[in-house]
């Protein structure tokens, strides 16, 4: 029957873990304080390296409110700093990318090496007094990891290393995304009206597939849906285990094809994998192409959604235009999924914004299998964890 006011906001009677309060979406002390501890020790991904192809390629990027420089050295390793002069704070870096042996800020011309050497200071017999020299003015590092192309940053220096950090959860990417070159082929940014969480969310939960008209035709018909097993590790990165290799029925949508040309390495012709990575980096492969999702906190209720498109490097034109073709029919600006799970999450925060919901349910349970919600009980275990509150009391109002 229909709640009245006290019914609706009274707590759900469910373990901890099985809710969310709507206030951990729309709260901005809880939103500024996840930037300290969640996102100020955690591994980010911030680009592919075949973005950076060449010694002296540089990539400027943001994370939460960070301005970083990306940038492959001489040596032809890729290392990461704050995107700020030393000298008095300018950013050093304006454009978006390019290749630069030097960075010279433009506000006194003091100029650093792709290493983060300072290798000039201007004018430099005024600092002879003090004792300033170069190299007492290096750009401020940040800890860099390379796994299988996607390049990570932490902006914590004693952080785990990545490899220790995520342990075996991305073995199932390893053929398809380590055995051949990859290069990125497509970038697109999305402004969105939610918190950061929502997105993440809906590459955790399956049970949101019923939303999407392509993968309730395609997906969950697929022999085996059911059985699909949910793996977490404790730093809450997760992956799915089918029993074998899930084939999703592509040509069950009309005016679609079976995927069986040029599948990725060691994929079937239909075969979907996922790896989703604490706290909002996601890889997830269908059959011929694959796509890594990042999102950018901007606000509690506005986040910058930025997917890759990616394919073998050096692939003849057809087969580039075939996986082109396939992963714009699902991932595309104008593909089937992206923009219904934009609107998917965008009804949560109009909701969440407006004070008239109180609570959001994880409470499947399917032993682990199929649309368990076990990956986001489990990612929002490590959330309270690092936040010191629980994401279903937030304010400690029912300790």
């Amino acid at each position: 029957m229909a709640k009245t006011a006290v019914q609706w906001v009274a707590r759900p009677r469910l373990p901890d873990d099985h809710y969310v309060s709507s206030t951990i979406y729309t709260d901005p002390n809880i939103f500024q304080e996840e930037h300290q501890k969640i996102f100020g020790h955690t591994w980010k991904f911030v680009c592919h390296e075949s973005e950076l192809p060449l010694p002296g390629d540089f990539r400027t990027v943001e994370h939460v409110g960070k301005p970083l420089l990306v940038t492959r050295g001489q040596n032809g390793s890729i290392q990461t700093f704050f995107n700020a002069c030393p000298h008095r704070g300018a950013k050093l870096v304006n454009e978006p990318r390019g290749n630069a042996k030097n960075f010279t800020c433009f506000f006194h011309l003091w100029s650093f090496n792709n290493q983060g050497e300072c290798v000039s200071i201007t004018a430099p017999k005024g600092y002879e007094e003090c004792g300033l020299t170069p190299k007492d003015c290096g750009l401020r590092k940040v800890k860099t990891a390379v796994k299988l192309g996607m390049v990570f940053v932490n902006l914590d220096d004693n952080a785990e290393d990545f490899e220790k950090n995520v342990g075996d959860i991305m073995a199932c990417l390893e053929e398809p995304m380590g055995t051949v070159p990859l290069e990125v082929f497509h970038i697109h940014r999305v402004v969105m009206k939610c918190n950061w969480k929502q997105w993440h969310e809906t590459n955790m939960e399956a049970y949101h597939e019923w939303g999407h008209v392509v993968n309730r035709t395609t997906g969950i018909v697929a022999d085996g849906y059911n059985e699909m097993l949910t793996v977490v590790n404790e730093n809450g990165h997760a992956t799915v285990k089918p029993p074998k290799p899930l084939e999703i029925k592509y040509d069950k949508y009309k005016g679609w094809d079976k995927r069986e040309a040029n599948p990725l390495p060691g994929l079937t012709a239909s075969e979907f994998r996922v790896v989703d990575l604490f706290p909002n980096t996601t890889i997830i492969l269908r059959a011929t192409t694959l796509r890594i999702d990042t999102c950018i906190p901007v606000a509690p209720g506005v986040t910058i959604l930025e997917q890759r498109g990616l394919g073998i490097k050096g692939e003849s034109p057809e087969d580039r235009a075939e996986r082109v073709k396939h992963h714009n029919q699902y991932w595309g600006p104008m593909g089937r999924n992206i923009s219904e799970d934009v609107l998917f999450v965008e009804a949560v925060e109009a909701t969440n914004r407006a004070g008239t919901s109180e609570y959001g349910i994880l409470a499947r349970r399917q032993g682990g299998k199929g649309q368990d919600d076990e990956m986001m009980r489990a990612y929002y275990r490590v959330w309270a964890r690092m936040m010191g509150r629980k994401a279903s009391d937030p304010h400690g109002q029912n300790s």
